[in-house]
């Protein structure tokens, strides 16, 4: 047995009657019913079709396993599909977890696919917000709502602490190592998921926003427009979190290629200080005679030469920051 719970006038008069009894508390039009369906099969999802005449793309799309955030408007129902997000700390990965809707003037029906989105908090709203049940799928379309743009806005604001943690990394005197690289690719990619479920999440709210008189009296547009702006907030706080998350690569790359580029530019320069004398030596190695050959100032002009080149390399790489 699923969830369920029955409002009748704005007040709240069972919950946790079976699924069966559904259909006669829909025969009473200030009745309002609320049931619930966790990973249900084929089947289920049609006999409920019948009953409350869905249409059949829309059963179809709640069969889907990869459906996106959206808002269908069909005669006599609306259909919506959402997802929770939660944001994972230790390892920078986001969970999204579906869930969908059939919304029609006095029943809302919502099947998830796993436990992981949480009708708990939905009914928590719901009780916060009692005063608001008067206005019937209205107000259980809000608090589901809520909860799932809360979840994002959570997501985001988890996910952009960890976004600051990596830009005090970047200029750190300590090279950026395998970890935080494996931490930056990670939370870009969690960016990229979020996106793809906050975006669309506008455009589902706006059309709601637009029909609503469809699934409620005009008193509740302050409230989806709050959760409007709340989407507004959210989509907009990920894509300049994406933005960020790619400058900070960036400039980690950019980095680590400057680095690189002194570290070749000092070996380099040794390299070239250690050449002269290797070069000095080698002439004065040499079988033949040459001026100086088998004389002690050949010795001592040859040593002068070494230290006097190489010194005159020393400031100049010196003076051009190679060393």
């Amino acid at each position: 047995m699923g969830h369920t719970r029955l409002y009748r006038n704005g007040v709240l008069e069972a919950e946790g009657f079976p699924v069966a009894d559904v259909s006669e508390h829909l025969k009473d039009p200030a009745a309002v019913v609320w049931f619930d369906m966790c990973d249900p099969s084929e089947e289920d999802l049609h006999a409920i079709s019948e009953e409350l005449g869905l249409h059949a793309l829309a059963v179809e799309d709640a069969l889907q396993r990869r459906q996106r955030p959206k808002l269908d408007v069909y005669d006599g129902h609306m259909f919506l599909s959402v997802y929770a997000s939660a944001f994972d700390s230790e390892s920078g990965r986001v969970r999204v977890t579906p869930a969908t809707a059939f919304i029609t003037p006095n029943a809302l029906v919502t099947v998830r696919q796993s436990d992981e989105f949480s009708v708990e908090e939905v009914m928590r709203r719901w009780d916060d917000g009692a005063d608001l049940a008067r206005h019937g799928v209205a107000f259980l379309l809000h608090g589901l709502l809520d909860y799932v743009v809360d979840s994002h806005f959570e997501t985001v604001e988890a996910m952009d602490e960890q976004v600051e943690d990596l830009e005090g990394t970047v200029f750190g005197e300590r090279p950026v190592g395998p970890g935080e690289q494996r931490r930056t690719f990670e939370l870009r990619r969690s960016l990229v998921t979020l996106r793809r479920v906050v975006m669309p999440m506008r455009e589902a709210v706006n059309t709601l926003l637009r029909r609503n008189g469809t699934v409620g009296d005009g008193e509740m547009a302050p409230y989806f427009q709050d959760v409007y702006d709340q989407v507004l907030r959210a989509s907009e706080w990920t894509e300049s979190l994406r933005d960020l998350i790619g400058n900070i690569r960036e400039t980690q790359l950019t980095l680590q290629d400057n680095r690189m580029n002194l570290i070749m530019k000092r070996v380099t320069s040794w390299a070239a200080i250690i050449a002269v004398p290797t070069l000095i030596t080698g002439f004065y190695g040499q079988n033949i005679p040459f001026p100086g050959f088998g004389h002690h100032w050949g010795f001592w002009t040859s040593s002068v030469l070494i230290v006097a080149v190489s010194a005159a390399l020393y400031r100049v790489f010196r003076a051009r920051d190679w060393l």
